[in-house]
């Protein structure tokens, strides 16, 4: 942990996200979260990433919570126990999300983005790890845009990425781990046209708010994290330190994921 960080209180997170049950790989990654906490004498805080209102239910938020009680984890601040960093609500924290985009527009680091997905695919820009199509350098807007009364509007919105920078951070499980613009990834989205912000936005926006001083989850986000610590440098924030956990795969080697509709919930309870 940093010397700075050194000087604060550990405080760690658990964020699931409400778009379906919890499995067992979201099991163990949060007992991984919940056991550094512990360790480090520190707070451990239940944030509910609930930000996709098509996706995202209370069901499922609720049927959260439930299993990790009966896993054995505790937190001491969260939806339902309430704390000083309220609300613990991604849904709920919409106004700060807007405030931050705003700022980032005002330096000119967002642009809005009218280019569908099939436009990005076509222009078949590939990144390193094949897992993504790069968003082409040419689309983007020539101009600083002028913030109207109606921002940020029905659009998206892509934060501007400086090329072939190297991201370069230190992960607590996995040792350091470094990242190329125009490389691995480009032009992100921080706003989507639905009215809400992106993951790598709140993420940042609310662990930030929130004081997290490590951020544990699985290491399907570490390029996730490579940009976030793009949005916290720019913002002016201190990163938080990182921990990466290995995925729980299935017996075809694929990892576990809320969208297959065979996979057991953690508890089969209601």
């Amino acid at each position: 942990m940093s010397e700075e960080k050194e000087k604060k209180r550990y405080r760690g997170r658990l964020a699931p996200t409400p778009s379906g049950y919890l499995h067992e790989g979201h099991a163990r990654t949060f007992r991984v979260a919940w056991e550094r906490s512990v360790y480090h004498s520190g707070v451990l805080v239940y944030r509910n990433d609930d930000l996709d209102p098509l996706r995202c239910r209370e069901e499922f938020a609720q049927s959260a919570m439930d299993d990790l009680k009966v896993c054995g984890l505790t937190w001491s601040e969260g939806p339902d126990c309430g704390g000083s960093y309220a609300p613990y609500d991604q849904s709920k924290r919409g106004s700060s999300y807007v405030s931050i985009l705003r700022e980032l527009a005002e330096m000119n680091l967002v642009y809005p983005c009218l280019k569908s997905r099939k436009e990005i695919r076509d222009k078949g820009l590939s990144s390193r790890g094949g897992d993504e199509f790069l968003f082409p350098e040419e689309f983007r807007p020539p101009n600083k845009y002028l913030i109207g009364s109606d921002f940020p509007g029905e659009v998206n919105w892509r934060f501007r990425v400086e090329w072939n920078k190297a991201i370069s951070f230190f992960d607590r499980a996995k040792g350091m781990q470094q990242f190329v613009t125009g490389k691995d990834f480009s032009d992100f989205l921080v706003w989507r046209k639905e009215g809400v912000a992106s993951y790598e936005l709140a993420t940042v926006a609310d662990d930030h708010a929130m004081d997290i001083t490590e951020i544990v989850r699985g290491e399907d986000l570490l390029l996730s994290s490579a940009r976030q610590c793009l949005l916290f440098d720019v913002l002016g924030w201190s990163r938080p330190d990182f921990y990466h956990c290995e995925l729980l795969l299935d017996e075809e080697g694929r990892k576990l994921s809320k969208s297959e509709r065979n996979l057991p919930r953690l508890f089969s309870s209601p």
